[in-house]
This record gives structure tokens, sequence and C-alpha cells, in this order.
């Protein structure tokens, strides 16, 4: 059984974000709120708790799961930004973007992509997500919560809990959210290549 917490949109209770954090830190799935609905993760080096994000998702192990991090300072931790996709991560982060990048020798390789070496990196813009990632002080592997045979991602948290409360270890209520994923823009060749089309606006990369 999980544990359900509701968290304050705007003001997320220090002690709730702390208390989630601990369980992640123990090897636990967590469904945050993201500024793109609800997401799945779990900490880099956890491969039992990706498996069972993978099951939920009926997804393989070698899915390109996203790395949900603070802000660009510690994206460059992880990934290879030239001059001109800092730029573009500049006006663009936090916000509902995955950013693929050639990944550095932090990420370890069973989670890069296994032809391209890369890795999707996102800034969220969402408070509680951001407070979830200072609490635990390290970036979480994260996938959109789309559950199988469905279109979009979750956006109630509550039917979330009637169909995973024994799934995970950890739901953040942060309210009701939109169902687009992020638009996915791969910057791992140094163009910029729109792969998909989400929450995000293109129109500036036309």
């Amino acid at each position: 059984m999980s544990q359900f917490f509701y968290v304050h949109e705007e003001n997320p209770q220090t002690r709730l974000i702390n208390q989630a954090a601990q369980l992640i830190k123990q090897g636990g799935v967590v469904v945050y709120p993201t500024d793109s609905g609800y997401a799945l993760g779990c900490l880099l080096g956890e491969k039992e708790a990706m498996t069972r994000i993978a099951r939920i998702r009926q997804i393989d192990n070698d899915h390109d799961f996203s790395l949900m991090v603070r802000d660009q300072s510690e994206l460059a931790t992880y990934a290879r930004v030239d001059n001109q996709a800092y730029r573009v991560l500049k006006n663009n982060t936090p916000g509902p973007f995955t950013f693929i990048f050639k990944a550095t020798k932090e990420v370890p390789k069973r989670l890069q992509n296994p032809k391209k070496k890369t890795i999707g990196i996102r800034v969220p813009d969402n408070i509680i997500a951001l407070a979830l990632l200072e609490a635990l002080d390290a970036p979480l592997m994260s996938t959109s919560l789309i559950m199988p045979g469905e279109e979009f991602t979750e956006s109630d948290p509550e039917h979330i809990r009637d169909i995973l409360e024994h799934q995970v270890d950890v739901i953040i209520h942060g309210g009701y959210l939109g169902q687009k994923p992020t638009t996915v823009i791969d910057l791992s060749e140094g163009e910029i290549e729109i792969l998909r089309v989400g929450a995000g606006d293109v129109s500036q990369f036309g």
C-alpha cells in the first residue's frame, strides 16, 4: 500500500516532501506532478525500481527514460551541452520540454540510448517537483505516467491512487493537471530536431 500525500501546489509542506524523498531514497517508486501531467520516478541507480516502473508502463527496460534535474547547472553533469544548446535551454527551462543530449560518463550505460548514447533531460516547471528534487539532492529517473493502451498522461491523482496504490511506494497529490506530454527536442547532433510536439511551444524553433 503506497503512501498518499496531499501536497499544496504553491507552498509544498516540507514535512511531506521530506517523507516522500526518504521513501524514494530507500529505493521507492514515486508518482509525482510535473508541468506535463503526472510522472513515475526513482533514483538513478535503483534497478529494481526502474523494473517496477517498466512493468507499470508495460515498456522495455531499455525504454528512453528522462533525467529530471533541478536546474541547468545540474544538467551539465549528465549531458554534453554546447553553446547553441545552452541558449535553447536558457530560454526554455524550466518548462514542459525534454531535451536529448549525448550523455556524459555520469550516466550509467543501461540508461543511455544504446545506439546513440544519449539521455533525455528535463527541468520541470512545477513547484512540487522542484521541491522534491531539492530534498533528494539528486536527479530522478522519470517517465510520463501513461498507462498501457492510453494516449495521454494521467492527470487525476485520485484515479492514480485507485489503479496504482499497490504498485508504487508514494503518490503525491499535487492537483489535477493537464494531460499533454512534454515536447521532445533532440540537440544531440548539434542541430535542433523536434521529435514530439507536446505541451512545450515549438513555434520558436520554426
